[in-house]
């Protein structure tokens, strides 16, 4: 979807945003370095880039301004596409696709537009604390080909306030 999203943003004329697209936590924690995922999938980048939060609190949020594209039949991640052409993954831990959706709900709707902050998925961490291997949610760019420069953040978040990473395509 890259190429596509660099199509649409050059026929569309939408100019580059000073200082680049803020993302901002879509769940409550602190920041660890995407390596650190016990998932080979995220740790080496296969995904994309990003960083990962080990979760506090029941919610996870709209990282930025979009267009709900996925959201797994388990309810424990979601893709999502600013009008830039950004693409974001956020996946909640490792292990939670064998739930089969326990311990989630669903807030939001695929192809909803949503704005970042308002919430797209519940969790119940106390249950799911017990349930799989890792909580650490990755936070990911899938269209890391589109990036010009990615600056991470470091340190404690509050989802929907604190910025995660700032990213120019």
């Amino acid at each position: 979807m890259g190429f596509l999203s660099r199509i649409r943003r050059m026929v569309s004329g939408q100019p580059n945003i000073e200082g680049g697209i803020k993302v901002y936590a879509p769940i409550s924690g602190d920041i660890v370095a995407i390596e650190k995922v016990p998932d080979v999938v995220f740790a080496e980048k296969i995904v994309g880039d990003g960083i990962a939060i080990e979760p506090k609190g029941q919610f996870m949020l709209a990282p930025i301004d979009g267009t709900i594209g996925k959201i797994f039949e388990t309810n424990h991640a979601f893709s999502i596409e600013s009008p830039q052409g950004l693409e974001l993954f956020v996946h909640f831990g490792v292990g939670t696709i064998e739930l089969r959706g326990k311990g989630f709900k669903r807030l939001a709707q695929e192809g909803q537009d949503v704005r970042a902050g308002e919430p797209i998925l519940e969790f119940d961490l106390d249950f799911l604390k017990d349930q799989v291997n890792s909580l650490l949610t990755p936070v990911v760019l899938a269209n890391m080909e589109d990036v010009k420069y990615l600056e991470k953040r470091q340190g404690n978040v509050s989802a929907g306030k604190d910025v995660v990473f700032t990213v120019q395509v």
